[in-house]
């Protein structure tokens, strides 16, 4: 087992604000470490969930150094790099190299549309000849949301190309079909980016998922992952039942708002109910009619 062949489920840990918006970097690494000690296996900062496109450069660099610096081992971070162009993308991706991260998860430049795949193919050739070989790269791949995505064939030639650098993907399609189908390709590690398709990416040899819901439902979701790692199957079925409701349920609600809003009623400190704009508040009504139905979806 290499090291990236780690079972369990990743976190992409949320991004708390102070009242002024500003990152509050006291919540951040404490939810960092709570994550670590709950169950999940790494984090991967500044993804979707972690609102990374509302956050600076320098916000995103000085978060992860103030993760390293209070114990966390870099070993298990996997922060998101992908920017709209390719020197941001590197120099969040050297940063991350140089902090020692395991490696780092990067989306395709989003802000062309429908680029071709010989264009992206030269965009991640040009990434990783001028990062270096040491660098590690998940492939991030949420195309309802970045509007740019990755073909099998291009994941395919990214990897028979760059076969140390390319380590694996992150499939947030919510295609089932589309995730079964990367699992072909030779020596690549596939995460669904949801524990829905838990079971059946593990049956096909997946490590885990690197699901948003980790933020709140960690521990759970590492259990399945556990009982089923024991050939415990009935049991992880049946916790698999439990955290996929939960995950249905959240699936209804602003993830990360709702997340959000749920974290400050259970920590006491109202700033994480805090979102950048363009996101919103989850309101209080909202919030607590959430928090009533998901007592009992885990009752």
């Amino acid at each position: 087992m290499n090291r990236h062949s780690v079972p369990g489920v990743i976190a992409p840990n949320l991004t708390p604000f102070n009242d002024d918006l500003s990152v509050a970097t006291d919540l951040y690494v404490r939810h960092a470490h709570d994550l670590l000690d709950e169950g999940c296996v790494g984090l991967a900062p500044f993804g979707t969930t972690g609102e990374a496109l509302s956050v600076g450069i320098d916000e995103r660099e000085s978060s992860l150094e103030a993760l390293v610096a209070s114990g966390i081992d870099p070993e298990v971070l996997v922060p998101g790099t992908g920017l709209t162009n390719l020197v941001d993308t590197l120099r969040l991706s050297r940063h991350a190299m140089d902090l020692g991260c395991r490696a780092v998860m990067t989306l395709p430049p989003f802000y062309i549309k429908s680029p071709s795949d010989q264009g992206l193919f030269d965009y991640f050739e040009a990434l990783i000849h001028r990062a270096g070989p040491s660098i590690e790269l998940f492939l991030y791949h949420i195309p309802q949301v970045a509007g740019v995505g990755f073909s099998h064939d291009l994941v395919r030639q990214l990897k028979t190309w760059f076969p140390e650098q390319i380590i694996g993907i992150k499939d947030s399609t919510g295609d089932w079909a589309n995730t079964a189908a990367l699992f072909e390709i030779d020596e690549l590690l596939v995460y669904p980016g949801s524990e829905l398709p838990l079971m059946d990416s593990l049956a096909l040899g997946g490590l885990g998922c690197i699901s948003a819901t980790a933020n709140t439902n960690g521990a759970a979701i590492a259990e399945v992952i556990t009982s089923e790692n024991s050939d415990a199957h009935d049991e992880a079925g049946r916790l698999h039942a439990q955290v996929a409701g939960v995950r249905r349920l959240f699936d209804e609600y602003p993830l990360i708002a709702s997340q959000k809003w749920l974290l400050a009623r259970r920590t006491g400190d109202p700033r994480w109910a805090n979102v950048r704009p363009p996101l919103t508040k989850l309101s209080d009504q909202v919030g607590e009619v959430l928090d009533a139905r998901l007592r009992e979806t885990t009752r």
